[in-house]
C-alpha cells in the first residue's frame, strides 16, 4: 500500500513538471488583455477602467464598496480610447474605429460621458449628436463636424471640463485650428475661450480652468510655445522655448510652477518653468533618452519625479524624503525586479491606484491605502500569463558601423538567458518614429517562449532619443537604418548569442518593410524573411498613400524620403528579388487602411512571376496588424512552423510545432 501511494505520488509529481515545462499556448498569448488602465474617481468611491469584452473595448464601472460592475459599450464597430474624470461622479470618454492590432483605433472626434453609476450616458459633442444650437452666448450641444479633445477637469468646478475642438470643415486636408472651450460635463453645452495660435496645437491648462500654454509642431519640424496670461488677451510666442524645442506637460498641484520637456546638458531633461519670472530651471536629465513622462504621486494631479527608459523601465524622485516618495519606495521592495508606478489618485490621496509590470509580466492594478499601508489587488490585465514561463528581455548597447550609439534588447528563451548560439528571430518594430521597450510583448513571447532568441533594436529614426536621432532616419530607409539593423544581427553574432547560420528577420509595418529589405540588401545573412503588413514599394507608398495632401505632411515626406523615382525604386525590396536567397513569408491584412493590401499584393505577384516559392497569408478581415483571437494564435502558429522549417527548432524541444488550427 506504502509503495503504491509513493507511485502515485512520483506520477502526481511527473505530471505537475510535464504541465509546467509547457510552453504558453498561442491562444492564451493571442487573448486581448482583460483591462487595459484604470482610474479611481477624485473621491474614492469609485474606479473606471477600460476592459476588453468580446473583442470590443469598453468602459468598466466599478463600485468599490462592493465590487459591482456596469459596462458601457459603445456602438458595435467602436472602441473607447481614453476616459478622465471630469468630476468625481462623471467620465467622459471618446471612442474610435478600429484599425488593426497595430494602429490606435481611428478617433471618431466625439466625446461621450456617464455618471459613475452608469446612468445618465449622454454624447456631449460629434457629429452624431442630436439637439438643437439657440443664440445665446452658450453653444448648446448639436451635431458638429469637428474633433473634440478633453483637456482637464476643474476641480472646483465640477459641471464643467475643458475642451478643444477643431472643425472638419475648417481645416479640410490639413491640420485643424482648435478652440478652446468650458463644457458642461452633463449637457455639453459650451462657452468658447479662446482659439489656438496655430494649427496641430495642443493646450495646456492649470487646475483653476485656465488655458496657460499652446504648442505645436511648424511644418518645418520645428516647435513653437505660446503662452497665454491668465488676466491678459492674446497669445505670446515664447522664442527662447521654441527655438530649444521646450514643450509645456502640466502644471504643479497648486499652479505655482509649471513643468516642461527641456534640453539637458547633455541629453533630455525635465525643467520647472516659474510663471513669475518666465525661466526654466532643470529638473532631471539624462544623456541617452526623453522623459516617457512624469510620475505621479498619491493623489490626483500630484507630481513626484520623472519616469524614462533607459534599458529598462527607471524613474527618478525631486524629493525622496517625501512621503509620496517613501510610499513609492515601500511598494517598489514587495515587486523587486518589476515597474510600480502609481497611475491614479484621489484628490486628497487617499486612496492610490498602482500599476506594477514588467517584460515579462502584463501587469495588475493595486489599490494602495497609505495611512494603513495596505496593498489590495484590484484587476489583472492577463490572469492566465504566468510570468515565470515567460521570456525576459535583456538590454544591450553597441555602437552602429558610424559610431553612432544604439540600444537594443534581447529576449531568450526561458531557462536559456546564458546559452550561446541559439536561433535567433531579429524582430524589427514599425513606425518607424516608435521604439521597442522593456514590456511585455505577445510577439516576442510566441517566438521566445518556442526556444528561438529574438532580437530588437532601437535603430536611427526611432523616437525616444530626441529630435536628432529620430532626424538621422531622413532619406534613410534601405541605407543607414536598414545597416542599423544588420549592424545589431552582426553584434549578436559576435557575442555568441546568435548561430549565424539560423536567423531570421522579421517585422511589422515599417518592420515588413525592413524585414525584406534585410534580406535583399544582405542575402547572406539571413536564411528566411518575415513581412508583415509591410511598405515593399516606395513609389507605391507615395501614389496610394494621403499624408502628402497636407502642408504638414507634404512637408514630412520631403524631409523623410528621396525626391528621386529611380532612387526609391532601388530602395524597394520588389525591385531587388535578383538578390533575394532567403525564404519569404508576407501576411497582409485585406481591411488594412495604413499600409494598404496591394503593397503584399504586388511583392505576393512579383515572387509569383519569378517562380520564387513563399508563404502567402492573406486574411481579408484583419487590418493593420491582426487582432481576432484566432486570426493571431493562427499567425503565431504558422510563423513559428515558418521559423521552424527554416532555421530550424528552437532549443526548448526539437518536435516540430503543431499544425496550424483550420480556419
Amino acid at each position: 500500500m506504502v509503495l503504491r501511494h509513493g507511485i502515485v505520488a512520483l506520477g502526481l509529481l511527473f505530471f505537475s513538471i510535464v504541465l509546467q515545462a509547457q510552453p504558453v499556448s498561442f491562444a492564451d498569448l493571442a487573448k486581448h488583455a482583460e483591462y487595459k488602465d484604470a482610474k479611481i474617481s477624485p473621491d474614492g468611491e469609485y474606479l473606471a477602467a477600460t476592459a476588453v469584452v468580446k473583442g470590443q473595448t469598453v468602459l468598466a464601472l466599478i463600485h468599490l464598496a462592493d465590487r459591482k460592475i456596469k459596462v458601457i459599450s459603445p456602438r458595435e464597430d467602436d472602441d473607447i480610447i481614453d476616459f478622465w474624470w471630469a468630476a468625481p461622479t462623471r467620465v467622459v470618454y471618446n471612442v474610435g474605429l478600429r484599425r488593426g492590432g497595430f494602429d490606435k483605433p481611428l478617433f471618431t472626434g466625439e466625446l461621450f460621458a456617464v455618471d459613475a453609476d452608469g446612468s445618465n450616458p449622454d454624447m456631449l459633442y460629434g457629429f452624431r449628436k442630436t439637439g438643437m444650437s439657440t443664440g445665446s452666448h452658450i453653444q448648446h450641444a448639436t451635431a458638429e463636424r469637428g474633433t473634440g479633445r478633453f483637456i482637464a477637469a476643474i476641480p472646483d468646478d465640477p459641471h464643467h471640463m475643458l475642451v478643444s475642438v477643431s472643425s472638419w470643415d475648417a481645416a479640410g486636408y490639413e491640420r485643424e485650428l482648435p478652440v478652446a472651450y468650458r463644457m458642461d460635463v452633463r449637457t455639453g453645452d459650451k462657452i468658447r475661450m479662446m482659439t489656438a495660435p496655430m494649427r496641430g496645437a495642443t493646450f495646456v491648462a492649470d487646475h483653476h480652468g485656465h488655458i496657460r500654454f499652446a504648442a505645436a509642431a511648424a511644418d518645418d519640424g520645428s516647435v513653437k510655445v505660446y503662452e497665454h496670461p491668465v488676466d491678459g488677451d492674446g497669445w505670446q510666442l515664447l522664442p527662447k522655448l521654441s527655438n530649444d524645442r521646450s514643450t509645456p506637460i502640466a502644471f504643479n498641484k497648486d499652479d505655482s510652477a509649471a513643468y516642461f520637456r527641456c534640453p539637458a546638458e547633455p541629453g533630455f531633461g525635465i525643467c520647472r518653468w516659474d510663471p513669475a519670472k518666465h525661466t526654466l530651471a532643470p529638473l532631471w536629465g539624462n544623456a541617452t533618452v526623453e522623459p516617457d513622462g512624469l510620475l505621479q504621486g498619491l493623489a490626483e494631479d500630484s507630481i513626484i519625479g520623472v519616469s524614462f527608459m533607459d534599458g529598462r523601465a527607471g524613474l527618478a524622485l525631486f524629493d525622496n524624503q517625501s512621503a509620496d516618495a517613501q510610499a513609492l519606495m515601500l511598494l517598489m521592495k514587495q515587486f523587486p525586479g518589476e515597474s510600480v508606478q502609481f497611475v491614479s489618485g484621489t484628490r486628497d490621496g487617499r486612496l492610490s491606484v498602482v500599476l506594477v509590470d514588467a517584460d515579462a509580466d502584463p501587469g495588475a492594478f493595486y489599490l494602495f491605502d497609505p495611512k494603513a499601508k495596505k496593498l489590495t489587488q484590484l484587476l489583472s490585465r492577463a490572469s492566465w500569463i504566468n510570468p515565470e514561463q515567460m521570456a525576459i528581455k535583456e538590454p544591450f548597447e553597441f555602437a552602429a558601423r558610424d559610431g553612432l550609439k544604439l540600444q537594443g534588447y534581447v529576449s531568450y528563451p526561458p531557462g536559456q538567458e546564458n546559452a550561446k548560439h541559439l536561433p535567433m528571430v531579429v524582430f524589427v518594430h514599425g513606425g518607424p518614429r516608435s521604439h521597442d521597450r522593456w514590456e511585455y510583448d505577445p510577439y516576442v513571447q510566441a517566438m521566445a517562449t518556442r526556444g528561438y532568441a529574438v532580437l530588437q533594436v532601437n535603430f536611427r529614426g526611432s523616437d525616444g532619443r530626441g529630435y536628432d536621432f529620430a532626424r538621422a532616419s531622413e532619406h534613410e530607409w534601405g541605407g543607414k537604418m536598414q545597416d542599423d539593423v544588420t549592424d545589431a544581427t552582426r553584434w549578436a553574432i559576435a557575442q555568441g548569442i546568435a548561430d549565424p547560420k539560423r536567423l531570421c528577420i522579421f517585422g511589422g509595418s515599417y518592420g515588413g518593410y525592413a524585414a525584406l529589405e534585410g534580406a535583399v540588401k544582405e542575402p547572406d545573412l539571413y536564411r528566411c524573411a518575415i513581412g508583415y503588413v509591410g511598405v515593399y514599394d516606395l513609389n507605391m507608398l507615395f501614389e496610394l498613400g494621403g499624408t502628402q495632401d497636407s502642408s504638414f505632411g507634404d512637408a514630412f515626406l520631403k524631409r523623410e524620403f528621396v525626391h528621386d523615382k529611380a532612387a526609391l525604386a532601388k530602395r524597394s525590396p520588389v525591385n531587388q528579388l535578383d538578390a533575394l536567397k532567403a525564404k519569404v513569408m508576407l501576411v497582409v491584412g485585406g481591411k488594412d487602411t495604413t499600409v494598404r493590401p496591394m503593397q503584399g499584393l504586388a511583392l505576393h505577384q512579383a515572387l509569383l512571376d519569378r517562380h520564387i516559392a513563399h508563404e502567402w497569408m492573406l486574411d481579408p478581415g484583419e487590418a493593420h496588424g491582426f487582432y481576432d483571437e484566432a486570426n493571431t494564435a493562427e499567425l503565431y502558429t504558422k510563423l513559428v512552423q515558418f521559423l521552424y522549417s527554416n532555421i530550424g527548432p528552437g532549443v526548448v524541444g526539437a518536435a516540430a510545432p503543431a499544425a496550424a488550427p483550420a480556419h
